[in-house]
């Protein structure tokens, strides 16, 4: 952002390095990521929604590494369509996408939510289902809180504590409100798995079970640890 006063640069210059900026956007967002070797890619789950989904459709998020793909591959071309905590509040995902189908119920809404972030505000799907707010929910679920593991294997690498989660059966805890809900492990299976649950008229939970090592989309868990093992040599 250039201050007026401030401004040292001709306009034809701010234009050109707006474009560039924008087009280091584009390719970043379209850059090829490492797969897991198991369990969903995220990556290519995500992209498959940017290509599906409506441009009106919102979508919401907690706080998790896992939105780091949403806010990486999503490309939001709407005012409005985008609902995510300032803060790092997790469980916000949810409650915003119940709210925003309520306001739009014309439109698409989308959730998502880490396993650990899910289950902070999950009681609220029942709010949803009672009030006919038919929201999507993509559970993301690799058995941790995965910010926290982040900064435990970078800083104190091997000296794990309390970042594994025990989870519930998020399928079961869907159909028990009467919704739609499928368990997903297979890249492959999810585009069948989230038309399913689009057309849902109850709402959906879908549990996308990724690969623990694919904790952000640029670095995996063992790379990590490696790294701060590394830096503790070096100290």
């Amino acid at each position: 952002m250039y201050l007026k006063g401030f401004n040292t640069k001709p306009e034809e210059n701010i234009l050109a390095d707006t474009n560039e900026a924008h087009e280091d956007y584009i390719d970043w967002g379209d850059m090829p990521l490492e797969a897991p070797n198991s369990g969903v890619d995220l990556t290519s789950a995500f992209r498959t929604l940017r290509k599906e989904i409506e441009p009106n459709t919102i979508i919401t998020n907690g706080a998790g590494n896992y939105a780091v793909w949403g806010h990486r591959l999503f490309r939001f071309t709407k005012l409005r369509t985008q609902l995510a905590p300032i803060s790092g509040s997790m469980g916000y995902g949810l409650p915003a996408a119940i709210a925003a189908k309520l306001r739009f119920p014309d439109q698409m809404v989308i959730a998502l939510a880490g396993d650990g972030c899910f289950q902070m505000t999950m009681q609220e799907f029942g709010t949803a289902v009672q009030a006919k707010a038919a929201v999507v929910v993509l559970v993301v679920d690799n058995g941790m809180y995965g910010t926290i593991r982040m900064h435990q294997e970078r800083t104190y690498p091997e000296r794990i504590s309390f970042t594994d989660i025990d989870n519930p059966d998020f399928v079961a805890l869907a159909k028990a409100y009467r919704a739609h809900s499928e368990r997903v492990t297979r890249t492959e299976d999810f585009p069948e798995a989230f038309a399913r649950a689009c057309a849902s008229l109850t709402g959906a939970v879908l549990e996308l079970v990724i690969n623990p090592e694919s904790l952000t989309p640029g670095q995996t868990l063992s790379q990590m640890r490696a790294a701060g093992l590394a830096k503790q040599g070096g100290a």
